[in-house]
């Protein structure tokens, strides 16, 4: 299952603001991002994701990518930095 690379990596970052970070840093290894997060929020990221030929990956919600990240809420997006 994809979430598994997320609760394997020895390292994430959880949240826009931490994604966009690792993004424009050139540390994010693999960004995945919750199918129902607003469009606005998430686009953005994706181009960067795009830009830079960062992979991309889907969560069906924010609870499951939340619950991936070892958070109690959910998540709009999280990146890996080290595996």
């Amino acid at each position: 299952m994809l979430l598994d690379e997320i609760r394997n990596a020895k390292e994430i970052v959880v949240g826009m603001r931490q994604t966009v970070k690792a993004v424009e840093g050139n540390r994010a290894l693999a960004v995945y991002f919750a199918k129902d997060a607003e469009e606005k929020v998430t686009s953005p990221v994706l181009q960067s994701c795009k830009k830079k030929g960062i992979q991309v990956y889907f969560a069906d919600n924010m609870a499951e990518l939340g619950k991936a990240c070892r958070i109690k809420v959910g998540a709009a997006m999280c990146a890996i930095i080290e595996k």
